[in-house]
């Protein structure tokens, strides 16, 4: 079949962006596709079209930052919650939910579409990180007692945290590992950079928009975040508010 440019980023993405929302509703892992692709002649000036779209606006970018944060922020004590009422698999399932969303976060401060579930991790290896994160995260998955579980993700946290201030996307923050309230649970407090992150957002409608994410970052949910043609339904997620 013969596509004209516009034919095939309108089948392929379902649209070009024009507004911070419509970013939102657009698949990630596609416009990794679309801008990293080769071309090996054009003629056509896609070329031009694959800059515009190379990485999210500013906005939409410190959008998705303040949104991993703030999903961190809501299960940072439940690695250890967990696993002092003996539901190990439980911890398990918190700690690798959360270390995929540090390592997003770490795609997000290095300008990079992260690509879907199957190439992700490969993905994640090749970004140029401190390669401190990448062992952290590790040796967080693999640990087999709680104690050495939350010392090594609360490590990669803070370390993640460092990146986001080298990254000079918002005044520096200062970030410390503390108690969770009255519990023997540490935490980073992870609120705190997504609210620093969100108050950062210039776009005043974007700056209420529920700290969610994009459809992209749910691991495995690709019938409906690849789709281009669910585009208009995803945008109501944010223009309609939760």
């Amino acid at each position: 079949m013969i596509y004209t440019v516009n034919d095939f980023i309108y089948e392929y993405l379902g649209m070009i962006p024009s507004s911070n929302v419509d970013w939102l509703s657009l698949s990630e892992h596609r416009l990794l596709g679309f801008t990293s692709g080769k071309l090996f002649i054009d003629m056509l000036n896609v070329s031009d079209i694959r800059k515009n779209l190379s990485f999210y606006p500013h906005d939409v970018k410190m959008y998705l930052i303040a949104s991993q944060w703030a999903l961190i922020a809501e299960e940072q004590a439940f690695v250890k919650r967990c696993g002092d009422c003996n539901d190990e698999i439980g911890s398990k399932i918190i700690c690798s939910r959360i270390v995929e969303r540090l390592m997003r976060l770490c795609f997000l401060y290095k300008d990079k579409f992260a690509p879907y579930s199957k190439w992700f991790g490969t993905g994640f290896n090749h970004l140029e990180i401190n390669k401190d994160i990448k062992k952290e995260i590790i040796t967080a998955l693999s640990a087999n007692s709680i104690i050495a579980r939350e010392k090594h993700l609360v490590k990669a946290q803070m370390l993640v945290a460092q990146a986001h201030n080298e990254s000079c996307v918002t005044e520096s923050i200062n970030i410390q590992v503390a108690k969770y309230y009255d519990r023997d649970i540490d935490v980073i407090y992870a609120d705190k950079i997504a609210e620093k992150v969100r108050d950062s957002i210039k776009d005043i409608r974007m700056k209420q928009y529920p700290l969610i994410g994009s459809l992209s970052q749910v691991g495995n949910f690709v019938e409906l975040s690849d789709n281009p043609k669910y585009s208009n339904r995803i945008k109501q997620l944010y223009t309609n508010r939760l």
